[in-house]
């Protein structure tokens, strides 16, 4: 369901104030990360009790601001290539990037607003917005932090996160999230919590949304705390923790999550290079949300547009309930000081569990990073995540024809970054549990520079029994996404960018057709005039298949860049 530019101000206000007035982290998944044990050597093991030292204070700090807010025109032609219809547009788009970095606060930021006008009167105009910005302070450095991120993303709808083109609909996902981080020593025991608070919106103008799980609005909260020594004093080091995650839709039938556990790990080096993990505790898991109205015979009365209506009158349905005993073990092996695997598998959620992560940095340009993952959440949580877990160095690559965040940010060091598709494939407002696994790989030489990341995620939806529900959507998806961009400096005022896509997605729904899509995009851009005007050009080609429908999408524009 559309909504007007007022009401879309109105909750990005809302959600910029909870982001500054609260004090806030990551999401609400209860996903619990493993103690971050060095085992590389005897005096790393020992020290492993510290609180985790975050991303910046790893990094020295030397003070410097960078803003560059810019006004850009451009001309954009796009066709569709299978019997489809040409459109004309005329962009107009005012943004600014800009880095801020001190020796106690780190910040970075991307924001664009651009207006798609069409010439013929065929096509629809579009606003769009679409941003990246994340904050680290050290309010106490050495013992609290402060973090606060912000995302504004556009996709065309299901399935559709990669390769929206100027004649789509869209999905538009406005999120923020803020909190601070605790870290400090009680003797030779390492104190850590965090509290987050997030808030995300979305904007639905894709077809038939009346006939899909409608997502309003939701704010979610997670909060987590460990104590624990590192091995040195005793033969092992061991780890208490304990977490709390909320999260609470604003949409009609006011689906609601909340999750909490308690566990301890023990970790045991068996030699310079490698360790043996496990954990053992409790967690308990609760979803629930309104039944649908129903009339005299127990039907489910609808909308015009065929939409259930929520019946708030009625006992809450549950959705999601466990609750019970949670374990695994497994090993973490460091063979050099750039490489990293740690790996378990055990039992949560109900079943077999396993998770993982690795990273690798070949040399001082290039790294990979991979992850197996199992969790719990939500939509919001997912994207709250997501954020929180963005490096304070970024380098995004925009769509020229949208200027839509590419599938992924890469990191300044090799082998960071993260990529959103996974989280924004599918947007539901009911909890589901998510398992797949991620990597990513970037680097530079030279003049060149690369990034590249893929995922795949199969989610499971907690949703009522009843029959009447299935207008709600698929009760389980899964999604393939591929992203990769490759630049080049071509001189002191010139370079070249290519980017490319594949995305698959598909679900259990009764006569839903998978979903491929696949694309790529070239940009040259040409500085002039001390830098401040920039000649842009930009062609892509862009192919969706579902089914009977088949699309494939041109694009060319040409365009001229001021920044101040």
């Amino acid at each position: 369901m559309a909504r007007t530019s007022l009401s879309i101000l109105r909750r990005l206000a809302l959600a910029f104030g909870l982001a500054v007035a609260a004090t806030t982290a990551p999401a609400q998944g209860v996903s619990y990360d493993p103690p971050p044990v060095q085992a590389s050597d005897p005096q790393a093991a020992s020290d492993a009790g510290e609180a985790a030292p975050s991303r910046e204070r790893q990094r020295p700090r030397r003070s410097r601001a960078e803003v560059r807010p810019y006004l850009e025109v451009a001309q954009i032609v796009t066709a569709e290539l299978n019997g489809g219809d040409v459109f004309t547009y005329t962009s107009l788009a005012a943004g600014v990037d800009g880095r801020i970095e001190t020796r106690r606060v780190h910040a970075q930021a991307s924001y664009r607003y651009q207006r798609n006008i069409e010439w013929g009167g065929n096509g629809a105009d579009q606003d769009t917005h679409s941003g990246l910005a994340i904050v680290n302070a050290d309010i106490v450095p050495g013992l609290l932090q402060f973090d606060a991120g912000a995302l504004a993303a556009r996709t065309g709808g299901i399935g559709r996160a990669l390769g929206v083109t100027p004649r789509d609909s869209s999905v538009e996902i406005y999120s923020l999230f803020a909190g601070p981080t605790l870290s400090t020593r009680i003797g030779p025991a390492a104190l850590n919590a965090a509290y987050r608070i997030g808030y995300v919106a979305v904007d639905d103008d894709t077809p038939f949304g009346a006939f899909r799980d409608q997502y309003d609005d939701a704010i979610a909260h997670n909060l987590s705390a460990s104590i624990g020594i590192g091995p040195g004093r005793l033969p092992f080091g061991w780890t208490l923790a304990g977490g709390y995650a909320r999260s609470d839709n604003g949409g009609p039938f006011d689906q609601r999550f909340e999750g909490v556990y308690v566990r301890g790990d023990i970790v045991l080096p068996v030699g310079p290079t490698l360790a043996l993990t496990a954990g053992v505790g409790y967690e308990d898991l609760r979803a629930d949300q309104f039944d649908i109205a129903r009339d005299a015979d127990d039907l489910p009365i609808l909308t015009p547009d065929g939409v259930p209506i929520a019946d708030p009158s009625r006992p809450r349905l549950l959705t999601y309930d466990i609750d019970g005993l949670i374990y695994d073990a497994g090993l973490i092996w460091r063979p050099t000081p750039r490489t990293e695997l740690q790996a378990r598998a055990g039992r949560r959620y109900g079943g077999t569990t396993i998770l993982g992560t690795f990273q690798h940095r070949f040399n001082r340009t290039y790294g990979v990073a991979a992850a197996v993952f199992d969790t719990v959440e939500t939509f919001g949580s997912s994207i709250i995540n997501n954020i929180s877990n963005l490096p304070t160095d970024f380098d995004i690559v925009r769509n020229p024809f949208t200027g839509n965040i590419g599938g992924c940010a890469f990191g300044a060091d090799p082998g960071a970054g993260l990529c959103f598709d996974q989280s924004l494939q599918s947007v539901r407002s009911t909890s589901f549990r998510a398992r797949g696994a991620t990597i990513l790989v970037s680097g530079n030489r030279g003049l060149w520079s690369f990034g590249a990341g893929a995922s795949y995620v199969h989610r499971r939806y907690a949703r009522p029994s009843d029959p009447a529900f299935d207008i709600f959507g698929a009760v389980t998806d899964e999604s393939f996404g591929l992203y990769a961009t490759l630049g080049r400096e071509l001189s002191r005022t010139s370079d070249l960018t290519f980017d490319a896509y594949a995305s698959w997605f598909d679900s259990d729904l009764a006569g839903f057709e998978g979903i491929f899509s696949i694309g790529a995009t070239a940009t040259y851009s040409r500085r002039l005039l001390y830098d401040r005007l920039q000649l842009i050009g930009a062609l892509g080609l862009y192919h969706t298949s579902s089914g009977a429908n088949d699309s494939i999408v041109a694009n060319g524009l040409i365009g001229l860049r001021y920044t101040f």
